[in-house]
């Protein structure tokens, strides 16, 4: 049935469209892409929502809420949704993250914390949670198959991979040192100033800016952060007596996250050919 559905929102053959009948049928398939692409995140997190917290069976939730990644995850390989080389990308998101929820949780930081029990828990952590920022990586790879994206003016990939490592250093460092997003993010927006993406909702090309697309997907991130947290797999210090919403400067947080994302899927070897670098 994917295989199918896939066939059928990748047919880019001319429709007799026009005026609002182009628009309406437009904005349709893109929001059906969009569900598509969000496969992985929305199995994910159906199983975040519906996994009570006593867990099931007699097995934990943090530990059930691995074993479904993992089927979620094999599966997608199995039906060939994911090839080899993307699971490559996947699985270097799951480690980046999993790397930086250590470093948030532990004693000394303690920027977040996972309260319940779980067989899966290294250093504090469930080994789950990588599969959260694998799955932004998911959607991005494929976003792009979907959409047939392509990028117009990326910039060199010495100074992207740059930027991208130290946006990454900076959730480590802003502890110690400062925080820098704020300078980051401003070296992002001259960076991707010119960069655009040029994605295909129906059979015709449309253009928006990347800075724009990684707004925006930071604000969904934000929402699912939002959602998480009210479901109890994750809390905040000031989330621990009651539930609040996660503050707005998380939203910053995940779109910079964003742009190390992108930087990792870009440089897969088949996406690679779709971007244009200026000489």
């Amino acid at each position: 049935m994917l295989a199918t559905l896939d066939s059928h929102l990748t047919d880019a053959r001319p429709r007799a469209l026009a005026g609002w009948r182009r628009a309406a049928v437009e904005f349709l398939y893109f929001g059906i892409k969009e569900a598509r692409a969000c496969l992985f995140v929305g199995l994910f997190f159906a199983a975040v929502f519906l996994v009570p917290r006593a867990g099931l069976f007699g097995i934990a939730r943090y530990d059930v809420l691995l074993l479904a990644a993992l089927a979620i995850q094999a599966g997608m390989v199995a039906t060939r949704l994911e090839t080899c080389d993307e699971l490559k990308a996947v699985s270097l998101f799951h480690v980046v993250g999993f790397a930086l929820e250590v470093f948030k949780t532990s004693g000394a930081i303690q920027s977040w914390s996972y309260p319940d029990d779980g067989l899966t828990k290294l250093f504090g952590v469930p080994l789950f949670a990588g599969f959260m920022y694998a799955a932004v990586g998911s959607y991005i790879i494929q976003a792009w198959r979907l959409f047939d994206l392509r990028i117009r003016h990326h910039p060199p990939y010495p100074l992207a991979a740059l930027i991208a490592l130290a946006i990454y250093a900076n959730f480590f460092t802003h502890h110690y040192i400062g925080d820098y997003r704020w300078y980051l993010a401003a070296c992002a927006l001259g960076l991707y100033a010119r960069t655009t993406v040029v994605f295909r909702p129906l059979d015709r090309d449309r253009r928006m800016p990347l800075l724009l697309a990684f707004v925006l997907i930071g604000f969904f991130i934000w929402l699912a952060e939002n959602l998480g947290t009210f479901f109890g797999v994750w809390r905040y210090p000031n989330q621990l007596g009651a539930w609040a919403v996660v503050h707005v400067s998380k939203w910053s947080s995940w779109s910079l996250l964003v742009v190390m994302t992108f930087t990792i899927v870009a440089n897969l070897k088949h996406i690679k050919a779709r971007i244009h670098v200026p000489e």
